[in-house]
């Protein structure tokens, strides 16, 4: 019996010693695959740098730790990824040239394809070779691809090019087959983001703004693809009316749209001509990921903070106030930026804005903190695709705004938005109410009934108040009068470059430009660098707080909903918004 206990015991502390070698030797590994991703890589000289352009194109790129252990291709890329691989390549002795590898590409907006087509042409002008590859273009990927030396198609490929229609969706009918109305206090003739549940079809005002607007963006695709494929903005247009798309591959060729038809592996001779060498060597290849870890020009000096505001503005999430991946939460975005007024190290701050808008509440919380910063150091904004309603409440207290061309900004205007349930309650579920109150508005809020007109009329008040406010905020922070203010207001949206015009911006451009900026304003000259903030989450904090399957999840999720994911967001944090809101519908929904 006691050899059988011995033996026992020997095998529990065999297996024991087994799972703690196994762990240790996980635990290395895992260690050694984050320390490779996040290395200095060597470039090899005569390297290639390839932008495989498919899933889809975010904000900011998000190193995930579940991708790495799973080995599983991450499908999204982020803009500040993708800009700082080619202004490394451009500056790189090494790097030879790029090659665009366009797949199924999704953009949060055009004017993150404008500034990647921006960057493009530089690094034509800085001498490198770019050519473009794909076996479908898209119309974005075709607007990137169109800035190449050379585009070429695989010979049974398309060219998707249709112009653009955006379509908003309406869900008034859908709610009122559940006895559900929503009630709304807006100021603003062009403030649209109550339309999706309060009508069936565009008011006039709205109409009119998307019309300018997607106009001015097509506009400007119109223009760049044929300064740079030499094809006239008539032929463009005209190709467009005729869904050019379902063209056989050789017109695509005959109208100059490519230049040439070939298959996948004839790409290898190709590129090996533009290098001088053998098609047996061996192309050296670089990724995004690996160029970004490239080492690039040293800069020391003073620092400039850069900090990322992408996403709705909401007043703080529940549950997780710490981590707010994806949206601008005022709790954390307050927090960080008395920080950044508090480091002395930091000598300006660059805010790179993305955003729709969101709570009213929490646009003014930030715009304090902004104005708190501007106190101490120069601010300087960075607009995005979007930096409208909420998303432009915060950026009118910096000192300077940049924004791009095609930016969505602007639409200065308030709405409140409550649900009216009372029908579904008592004549779709058969829920009766009664009540004792003490005062004529006891019961104000009640599931039990719409709001009076009494009530309604407090609510439009109110929000009238907020709408003020707002157009103070603006007045005082662009040095414009009310008046001035009022006539671009209304809840009306603008591109970037009408935005300039209308002294609602003060500069076109991108990152760069508003770096350079923040580094004059601070009196930095030529000696500084830039650091981002918030710190990404390191892969311990990922694995340990949850964020790197939440993450991960979204990105899968994103790519098999694509145009459908946001819409699922935000009816995910719908319980979780605050019934006051500065913002845009949600998706301008521009294809």
């Amino acid at each position: 019996m006691n050899s059988f206990f011995k033996q026992v015991l020997a095998t529990c502390l065999g297996i024991l010693l087994f799972c703690i070698v196994v762990g240790l030797l996980g635990a290395l590994s895992l260690v050694g695959m984050i320390a490779s991703m996040q290395s200095t890589k060597r470039v090899p000289d005569g390297s290639v740098l390839v932008l495989n352009l498919s899933g889809q194109l975010n904000e900011r790129s998000e190193d995930n730790v579940i991708s790495a252990l799973t080995g599983r291709e991450d499908t999204s890329l982020g803009l500040d990824d993708v800009l700082m691989a080619l202004e490394k390549a451009k500056d790189n002795d090494r790097v030879k040239g790029i090659y665009m590898e366009c797949g199924m590409f999704g953009s949060d907006s055009y004017a993150s394809l404008n500034a990647i087509r921006r960057a493009i042409t530089e690094c034509r002008k800085a001498g490198k070779w770019v050519i473009a590859y794909a076996d479908t273009y898209t119309q974005g990927t075709y607007y990137l691809a169109s800035a190449a030396d050379e585009v070429y198609l695989n010979p049974q490929g398309q060219v998707d090019w249709h112009g653009l229609a955006a379509e908003p969706y309406f869900l008034k009918d859908l709610l009122a087959k559940f006895g559900v109305k929503m009630q709304v206090a807006k100021v603003g003739t062009y403030k649209s983001a109550v339309e999706p549940f309060t009508a069936t079809s565009m008011s006039d005002a709205n109409r009119e703004q998307i019309t300018e607007y997607i106009n001015g963006i097509w506009n400007e695709i119109v223009k760049s693809v044929s300064a740079d494929r030499h094809v006239s903005a008539d032929s463009l247009n005209s190709w467009a009316d005729q869904l050019i798309t379902f063209d056989a591959p050789e017109q695509y060729v005959k109208k100059g749209l490519v230049d040439s038809l070939v298959y996948t592996d004839g790409m290898k001779n190709i590129v090996c001509k533009r290098l001088d060498i053998d098609t047996e060597d061996r192309i050296p290849l670089i990724g995004v990921h690996d160029m970004c870890h490239a080492k690039g020009k040293r800069k020391g000096g003073e620092t400039i903070a850069v900090y990322y505001a992408y996403g709705e503005v909401v007043d703080g999430m529940a549950g997780n106030p710490t981590r707010s991946s994806g949206v601008i939460d005022a709790q954390r975005v307050c927090k960080d930026l008395k920080q950044l007024a508090d480091d002395e190290d930091v000598k300006a701050v660059v805010l790179r804005v993305n955003s729709p808008g969101g709570s009213a509440y929490a646009s003014e919380q930030i715009w304090h903190a902004i104005r708190m910063l501007k106190g101490k150091k120069p601010v300087v904004v960075s607009m995005g695709g979007m930096a409208a309603s909420g998303g432009y409440y915060i950026s009118a207290a910096a000192d300077y705004i940049v924004a791009e061309p095609l930016t969505l900004t602007g639409s200065i205007g308030i709405f409140g938005m409550f649900p009216d349930a009372s029908q579904l309650l008592t004549e779709k579920l058969g829920v009766h109410f009664d009540v004792v109150k003490t005062n004529a508005h006891s019961d104000f809020g009640t599931l039990s009934r719409p709001f009076s007109p009494e009530e309604m009329s407090y609510l439009d008040a109110y929000i009238d108040r907020g709408y003020r406010l707002f157009r103070s905020r603006v007045a005082e922070g662009r040095k414009m009068s009310e008046a001035d203010v009022e006539k671009l207001a209304q809840g009306r949206v603008w591109l970037g470059k009408q935005a300039l015009s209308k002294r609602l911006v003060d500069k076109l451009g991108g990152m760069d430009v508003a770096v350079q900026k923040a580094a004059e304003l601070a009196h930095l000259g030529d000696d500084w660098r830039t650091r981002s903030y918030p710190a990404k989450r390191t892969w311990w904090e990922q694995l340990t707080e949850g964020e790197a399957v939440d993450n991960y999840l979204n990105t899968r999720l994103q790519g098999m909903l694509g145009d459908y994911f946001q819409p699922f967001q935000l009816l995910k944090r719908f319980d979780t918004h605050t019934a006051v809101q500065t913002a845009l519908p949600y998706i301008p929904n521009i294809k």
